[in-house]
């Protein structure tokens, strides 16, 4: 029975299908702007496909249309060697398998810093006297780089700053906005800082524009995924193998929590599809999340399968996922969704330098209300 997966395009995802594919009849359509299909995908009938990758940023729109299919009676079936942290859940239905975790961690070029006598940021303020030196000492042609292109990625940076400075504070227990204030305002600043040290085409740069910069030695610095910074180490495409480090990410202000959120991924399967075409692909999901893949593939990802050994480049993630404060995890709900979206939709425009930084923010709390509304969350 044929298996077709659609899921994000970074290395661990790749890994993860590779050994899928492996079982035979199974097609993947690794694609970075997939999150823009899926739910149209899931509400088909039959689904476009029989298995999604999906993470805590992704799925709550799967879930507000009922769109995935529980999957306790399969992890009863073939997934009886699953970790309790891998099971997520909404109530008592498992939603989704987890195959790792992801944070943000800050990647540097440790030869450029041992160079200039630079020591490894723990504080925005911090990073921005680093990248002042670097930038005197033309070791690379930008500082830094960030995935602040316009949209969603910019919206997540905004997010992460956020939290570093409220917590997950972002909506109130009656559904109305609580983003709108001086910690929204700050992350704003300081986020828009950022950018005087980036490529100026930063309203451009995805996760992969950064991590090529870093690979092409472009730049010195990046707060980036942990899921892409072990690709700084493949010899096929990195020009700097064994010259990049990474550290906790750094916090926003004293006493914050690291500029981060902690998310996960992993794999959901439609409810628009029969029993045998789920119980086909939950088999096909647990040849790939398996120990073997992971010992291939040790360094793709911060893995939650067994065998898996953080090495130097997944450090600086697991530093930013125990400190204290730590990070808080991205919430799992249909607000934050409203919220990122609007957040997405609104902040460009303080960029650009149409807007002010209130004025963006209070467009994103009016398009929010106005979303929240429809979907009755407002109480």
């Amino acid at each position: 029975m044929p298996v077709r997966i659609l899921s994000a395009a970074f290395e661990a995802w790749k890994s993860v299908t590779d050994a899928m594919a492996e079982c035979g009849n199974v097609t993947a359509s690794l694609d970075q702007e997939f999150r823009t299909k899926l739910s149209a995908a899931f509400a088909a009938k039959p689904a476009l496909y029989q298995m999604a990758g999906v993470s805590n940023t992704t799925i709550p729109p799967l879930l507000n249309q009922n769109t995935i299919r529980p999957l306790n009676d399969l992890v009863e079936k073939h997934g009886q060697h699953l970790k309790p942290n891998q099971l997520i859940k909404v109530g008592d239905d498992i939603v989704a398998v987890a195959m790792m975790v992801n944070t943000q961690e800050l990647a540097y070029r440790k030869d450029i810093f041992d160079e200039l006598g630079l020591e490894v940021p723990g504080t925005y303020d911090e990073l921005f006297e680093v990248a002042e030196k670097i930038r005197e000492s033309d070791k690379v042609a930008y500082p830094l780089g960030g995935t602040t292109m316009s949209g969603w990625n910019l919206a997540l940076e905004w997010i992460n700053f956020y939290a570093s400075l409220a917590g997950d504070s972002f909506v109130n227990p009656d559904g109305t906005p609580n983003f709108n204030n001086e910690n929204g305002i700050r992350a704003l600043e300081l986020l828009k800082r950022t950018t005087e040290y980036m490529d100026p085409e930063y309203l451009m740069s995805d996760s992969t524009f950064v991590q090529q910069q870093m690979q092409h030695g472009k730049i010195a610095m990046a707060n980036l995924w942990a899921s892409r910074v072990g690709a700084m180490d493949n010899e096929a495409e990195s020009t700097v193998v064994g010259k990049v480090h990474t550290a906790p990410s750094p916090i926003a202000a004293e006493g914050a929590r690291p500029v981060a959120m902690l998310y996960w991924d992993g794999i959901v399967i439609p409810r628009n599809i029969s029993d045998e075409a789920a119980e086909a692909a939950f088999r096909v999901a647990m040849e790939g999340l398996s120990t073997e893949m992971v010992q291939a593939h040790n360094d793709d990802a911060v893995w939650l399968i067994d065998g898996y050994q953080p090495g130097r480049l997944a450090e600086g993630a697991v530093a930013t996922a125990t400190a204290d404060p730590g990070p808080v995890p991205y919430p799992m709900t249909i607000e934050m969704g409203l919220v990122h979206s609007a957040i997405g939709n609104q902040i460009s425009g303080f960029f650009t330098g149409t807007k002010s930084a209130e004025a963006a923010l209070m467009a994103a709390e009016e398009e929010y209300r106005t979303a929240a509304g429809e979907a009755g969350l407002l109480h």
